[in-house]
């Protein structure tokens, strides 16, 4: 199991330092191009469209814990797909989540249970609790608008067409990207702790999309001249309904950022438009950057990957 997201064995430990402070300087140079922010407001709004459309789905990638057993699972089965081995179980989940240290086997198994439920994930035959299972058509689905969304954000910053290239094929490619993608984004520490406003949000009940909302929310014209950044919300009640959360939860989660200068209200509380701090948005679109570079090299290198299959493939034909 711990062949899919392990480095090769030529990798030490020092190169894996290097390559997380190459991917961290490179972030920061992503974020001073031009198109660099309409790219992050792009990602916002479309992650608050996919939850709008599939709710039950989205909320799978809604919190931090949460998308990295995503991310574990599905790298699991797609590796699978690839070796033609059985593909990932309820007790193989429970095992894959502590070998990533992402959670207990307890908070996995619920996590299954939930996704088997409520048909985002499908038994290959009998009911799920002991036999394999894949990914549900819709599952499948948005999988492949997550990426694609990612690309158009890469396209919308450094030119090309992956966006074009992934849809193309879109099956055959996250066969081979989801693995590569999963691989670094789970053994990244900055990816897995972004930040403290981040863990503020990200790691209990839909807060990712409460981040989300706010920098869709926010003045792009005003990044470049003001530390504080106005957004189009103003009310805690209707965001928190918004996301099916409650409005005392929303409030802990509001008070908490504040408490650290994250955000406040531009008026009276409660009554006027929220702001962000410059902090806040750098934190957010920080942790897009390096998963966008990541995206990027995953991207190029199952490219080349189909690109080799195709030929042995014409061959045996």
């Amino acid at each position: 199991m711990g062949k899919i997201f392990d480095f090769p064995a030529h990798r030490s430990a020092n190169a894996a330092r290097v390559s997380h402070a190459r991917l961290n300087s490179n972030a920061e140079r992503l974020m001073t191009l031009p198109a660099f922010s309409n790219a992050v407001v792009l990602l916002a709004r479309n992650f608050i469209a996919a939850h709008e459309a599939s709710p039950r789905t989205a909320a799978l990638f809604a919190t931090q814990q949460r998308w990295l057993l995503c991310h574990a699972a599905l790298a699991f089965h797609f590796q699978a797909v690839q070796e033609g081995r059985m593909g990932l179980t309820r007790r193989g989940l429970g095992n894959l989540a502590l070998q990533q240290g992402i959670a207990s086997r307890n908070t996995a198994y619920a996590f299954f249970d939930e996704a088997l439920k409520y048909d985002i994930i499908r038994p290959v035959s009998g009911d799920g609790s002991v036999d394999p299972v894949v990914p549900a058509p819709l599952t499948m689905s948005l999988l492949a608008h997550w990426y694609s969304v990612h690309f158009k954000a890469l396209d919308l910053i450094y030119g090309g067409d992956r966006t074009g290239r992934f849809l193309a094929d879109p099956e055959s490619m996250l066969t081979i990207l989801e693995p590569l993608a999963a691989r670094e984004l789970l053994s990244s520490p900055e990816i897995r702790s972004p930040g403290p406003l981040y863990t503020i949000f990200t790691w209990a009940d839909a807060g990712g999309l409460l981040m989300d909302r706010l920098v869709a929310g926010i003045d792009l014209e005003a990044l470049t001249t003001q530390p504080r950044l106005l957004t189009d919300v103003n009310t805690i009640s209707s965001l928190a309904q918004s996301f099916g959360l409650s409005r005392a939860h929303t409030s802990r989660k509001f008070s908490a950022a504040e408490s650290i200068g994250g955000l406040g209200w531009s008026g009276r509380r409660g009554h006027s438009h929220i702001w962000v701090s410059r902090g806040f948005y750098e934190e957010y679109a920080r942790a897009h950057a390096r998963k966008l570079l990541i995206l990027d090299g995953a991207f190029e290198e199952a490219v080349i990957a189909l690109s080799r299959a195709k030929p042995a493939v014409a061959n045996d034909a």
